[in-house]
């Protein structure tokens, strides 16, 4: 599969929907215009716009900007499917999130998308055999974005990581397509076991702010992890928990992680 050019915005809406965000952006706040055009403007697809951005944000320590951008670009260009889930990711912010006001904030400005497009450069390179760097992408990710995900974590398109800070998810860790965090959740261990040793989250699911989910848990597609929460036992699907220990309270609406609704 083709990278999409700039040229050819049809057979690629998001890109297209970005491009005339940042022209707009632009032209309404001139002093961010040289930030917009070198992150966006100037680049030929929604690739090389993410290559670009997250280098310069990420690059100036112990590896420098110039070759993260090239590593970034390399990455991207050799496994496009990529790039399509951070085109879910950034249509799933824009449907669920009311800070968003379309393409463009994510890309510029989101450290929840930015920190999950890094992690899914760094997955690819752990899953190619480049621990080490994936590793420091790891390390460098946390410091920058306050987001800790280890890169051999699997992660699916369609994500939201709302506001973000303080995201931790374990090296087993599973999250299924369309899901929903906020900011201080973990899915962590229950101790220094290793093996198979982190939560599991299907399809649908929204897990509320300062959540800790601990252990080779499954949370149920489609249910809701209420704010502050600590899960200990797999959650049923459609089902809502809350409290610590976390247990079950209600029924979860039919989409928690698109409605977005935290009261329990």
């Amino acid at each position: 599969m083709a990278i999409p050019s700039a040229t050819n915005t049809a057979d690629d809406p998001v890109w297209a929907q970005l491009l005339q965000e940042a022209r707009v952006a632009a032209e309404s706040e001139p002093v961010l215009s040289e930030l917009i055009h070198e992150s966006i403007l100037d680049c030929d697809s929604l690739e090389a716009s993410l290559a670009h951005r997250i280098s310069r944000k990420l690059g100036h320590h112990a590896v420098s900007e110039p070759y993260l951008h090239d590593l970034f670009e390399e990455t991207l260009k050799a496994n496009p499917e990529i790039g399509q889930q951070a085109r879910k990711d950034i249509v799933a912010i824009d449907e669920r999130d009311p800070a968003s006001r379309g393409y463009l904030s994510p890309v510029l400005y989101f450290k929840g998308f930015q920190a999950l497009t890094a992690y899914r450069i760094a997955h690819q390179l752990w899953k190619n055999n480049r621990r080490e760097m994936s590793l420091y992408l790891q390390s460098i990710i946390s410091q920058v974005f306050a987001v800790d995900i280890h890169p051999a974590a699997r992660i699916g398109s369609g994500i939201l990581f709302d506001h973000a800070t303080s995201i931790v998810i374990g090296e087993t860790a599973v999250i299924d397509d369309h899901v929903s965090i906020l900011h201080e959740v973990t899915l962590g261990g229950t101790g220094k076991a290793r093996g198979d040793r982190h939560p599991k989250v299907r399809q649908g699911v929204l897990i509320g702010a300062g959540a800790k989910i601990l252990g080779n848990v499954v949370i149920g597609e489609c249910a809701r992890v209420g704010a502050g929460s600590v899960v200990l036992e797999n959650v049923p699907a459609h089902m809502t928990v809350a409290g610590v220990p976390a247990k079950v309270v209600g029924v979860a609406a039919e989409d928690p992680a698109g409605c977005m609704d935290h009261n329990i």
